[in-house]
């Protein structure tokens, strides 16, 4: 998959931009804190890393766990979520973002798929985690028409990655 089409960060002309489930209190208790603190003391669950990315406000450096998926070779983040504040906090910060596992920090530039250029990583994305995060995703799953991947696709943001 080429990332020629990219769009340029913070161009969310196909998106809903209002789409966002928020973490409820156990969520962020119970799942995104142990998973984070394992990561950051360097065991990957299923892909975790902590992102860290300057926040669009308060210009402090925000840490939550993702999900990093690996497709024919490129790296992506998908927010399952929808339009998540670290989304928006990748947007503003012109795609500069870093994954951690441990002692291990990769800084990378971040740059939105539009489009049909997301029904493939989507896929992939359901196809690992599904039973993580297919409650996000209307019902569709990666067994799923590229018809149905495209209706929920404007919902949910894709980056690729590229090493800064």
């Amino acid at each position: 998959m080429a990332s020629s089409g990219a769009n340029p960060i913070g161009d969310t002309r196909d998106d809903d931009a209002r789409h966002y489930r928020r973490p409820n209190w156990f969520t962020n208790t119970f799942l995104n804190r142990p998973v984070a603190l394992v990561t950051r003391a360097g065991l990957s669950l299923w892909g975790s890393r902590v992102l860290e990315v300057r926040g669009r406000t308060s210009g402090e450096t925000r840490r939550l766990p993702v999900n990093l998926l690996t497709l024919e070779g490129r790296q992506y983040l998908v927010s399952a979520r929808g339009h998540s504040q670290w989304v928006r906090n990748v947007r503003a910060a012109d795609g500069e973002l870093a994954l951690v596992v441990g002692r291990r920090r990769v800084r990378y530039r971040a740059a939105e798929l539009a489009g049909d250029e997301k029904i493939p990583v989507l896929r992939a994305y359901l196809k690992k985690w599904k039973a993580e995060v297919g409650v996000f995703f209307d019902g569709v799953g990666p067994e799923s028409a590229d018809e149905e991947l495209g209706r929920i696709a404007p919902r949910h943001p894709v980056f690729i990655l590229a090493a800064a």
